[in-house]
């Protein structure tokens, strides 16, 4: 017997709110974005340059991430019967490989730079780097509440907040070359800028390329997923256990119950209370079984099998097909 909890539907107050925050971050950027590539070529300062480069991809992050909460919204159709809400991971991901190529960059640039610091307007470089910093602040405070809910919007969160940092290393950088004249300054809070983006980084990338393999999500403890469900009244055994994520907040799991005495309807209420309250996961398919013969058919195929009175457990291989 097959049992399908309904969808959650908080994910769209979500995202209509999103949008207009990502629209507001968005304008505010692009604005800015323009007078920061003037000034930095016109101070000759990499540090600006660094900044400017990251404030492109704040950009070309909040521009995407609405692209993808757009796209996400179309409704599921017979080729793709999960809908497009995936598409917002691919964005995460992108963003990701993007700063990935800034830092890079960066650091090339400051190696150039090195053996020869460039005269640097070290006022006009303080001056739009301060402009830049209340700009990434207002943007942050915008977007800091939906960074918790959505991995796409938490993409353009991080690039924003490194933008933001990236700004206060230029205007120190600015007042220290200016009162010692030590033009390397700038060569050194480009790098460092550089340095501190790429972990955070590769946080980000981990967490959607998991996503993308559909991992089991980080925050579902699997043992403790498997015993709770063993240990509900009348299960003998289970397997086909598949825990996965459509998007950062859109936990699935499907799972086949062995529980010949037990009252299916009462068994499907229990298991689906205890998935929710205390695995947070809303969408589930069960299939309850009383045919030891099934069971049996699928430990024959190789199939993860687990049962109350066995302590071993193996991890199912088969991947899902979305």
């Amino acid at each position: 017997m097959s049992e399908q909890q309904g969808h959650d539907h908080s994910h769209a107050v979500v995202t209509a709110g999103n949008v207009k925050k990502l629209t507001f971050a968005l304008a505010l950027t692009s604005t800015f974005l323009i007078v920061e590539v003037i000034a930095g070529f016109m101070t000759q300062s990499l540090a600006l340059l660094s900044d400017a480069a990251h404030m492109f991809t704040d950009a070309a992050a909040l521009a995407i991430a609405l692209v993808a909460i757009k796209i996400g919204k179309l409704p599921a159709d017979d080729k793709r019967t999960f809908g497009y809400q995936r598409f917002e991971i691919l964005a995460a991901l992108f963003n990701a490989m993007m700063l990935f190529v800034v830092a890079i960059y960066i650091l090339y640039e400051a190696y150039q730079r090195f053996s020869q610091p460039p005269e640097i307007q070290s006022v006009g470089m303080m001056v739009v780097a301060v402009i830049g910093l209340v700009i990434n602040l207002i943007s942050m405070k915008i977007l800091f509440s939906s960074s918790k809910e959505s991995l796409n919007i938490k993409g353009a969160y991080l690039e924003v907040l490194s933008d933001a940092l990236g700004s206060v290393g230029v205007v120190i950088g600015g007042a220290i070359i200016y009162f010692t004249g030590w033009m390397w300054v700038d060569t050194i809070i480009a790098v460092l800028i550089g340095f501190w983006v790429l972990p955070r980084t590769w946080v980000l990338l981990k967490q959607s390329i998991n996503i993308l393999l559909e991992g089991v999500p980080e925050e579902i403890d699997i043992e403790k997923l498997r015993n709770d469900l063993l240990a509900v009244k009348g299960v003998e055994s289970i397997h086909q256990l598949k825990v996965w994520a459509i998007t950062s907040k859109n936990i699935h799991l499907t799972v086949h119950l062995f529980a010949p005495a037990a009252d299916r309807n009462q068994l499907y209420q229990q298991v689906m209370e205890m998935l929710s309250h205390q695995h947070g996961i809303t969408e589930m398919t069960l299939q309850i079984e009383d045919n030891a013969c099934m069971v049996h058919s699928h430990e024959s195929d190789g199939h993860d099998h687990s049962n109350a009175d066995d302590d071993t457990h193996t991890d199912e291989a088969k991947n899902h097909s979305h």
